[in-house]
């Protein structure tokens, strides 16, 4: 009955995922009436529901033989809504952005060791950044990574950083993270990002932040310029336009002190 085709590592999710369903079909359940459930031996039952139990996602009141779901599941849901609600939100600032550019504008999150692409309206013109939503990009390099660094401290922001490798993809490529933290605690007090074909040549960036409701910055938006494209005497009215898009955004996600625009 546990013997399966599928490769270990996949029928242990499968396990995982098979619990978890019982346990939100049921508020409490134990180990012997769980394993029978699911047609597993209740060695494994119970070794699954210790592991879950450690990564905070089940609990056990005492000693007890009944297993829960906690609020963990609860929580990353949430945090996934929040992005949902940030795309519908964002769209609308990042049309208005593209309409007066004809650029390509990103909406980006920090993942892990990287900024993440979670929305995108491509450029208008033939000659374009090339990226996709779900892509995922640098920090030391992007006008939108260092947005995200800027809203973490010194010391989470190295941290972040510490596993990452730093590749010149061009000749004005950061090169180590100490070198990276002077521009970014620059981009913490004008609050903005720049991208100066440092990730790509010939490609400039800039980018905003965005607050949730608790003042912290969860994502930023960026516009992108072919260098051939980009007026250096226009620079204060994109940094302008970003700001007053980011402000909107956040104002929409419960945050209403922006500290520029």
């Amino acid at each position: 009955m546990e013997k399966s085709t599928q490769p270990e590592a996949v029928s242990s999710v499968l396990k995982v995922f098979n619990i978890l369903q019982a346990l939100a079909e049921q508020k409490e359940i134990g180990v012997s009436e769980l394993s029978q459930r699911l047609m597993m031996s209740k060695a494994t039952t119970y070794r699954f529901l210790q592991t879950m139990k450690m990564l905070g996602f089940v609990s056990q009141e005492g000693e007890a033989d009944k297993y829960a779901l906690t609020l963990k599941l609860f929580e990353l849901g949430a945090k996934a809504l929040e992005y949902v609600d940030l795309i519908d939100i964002a769209d609308k600032e990042m049309r208005e952005i593209s309409n007066q550019t004809n650029e390509t504008v990103h909406l980006g999150a920090l993942d892990e060791g990287a900024i993440i692409y979670l929305h995108k309206i491509d450029s208008s013109y033939n000659l374009r950044m090339h990226s996709r939503v779900g892509r995922r990009n640098p920090l030391y390099s992007t006008a939108i990574g260092k947005v995200l660094l800027a809203g973490k401290s010194h010391d989470e922001a190295l941290s972040i950083l510490e596993p990452v490798e730093f590749i010149k993809h061009t000749d004005k490529t950061h090169e180590n993270a100490d070198q990276l933290m002077g521009e970014v605690e620059l981009v913490a007090k004008q609050h903005f990002g720049e991208d100066n074909e440092e990730q790509e040549p010939g490609l400039r960036c800039i980018a905003s932040p965005i607050y949730d409701r608790f003042g912290n910055i969860i994502a930023s938006v960026s516009v992108s310029f072919p260098t051939i494209r980009f007026d250096i005497d226009r620079k204060p009215e994109y940094v302008k336009m970003l700001q007053h898009a980011g402000k909107r955004i956040s104002e929409q996600l419960g945050y209403h002190d922006y500290p520029v625009a």
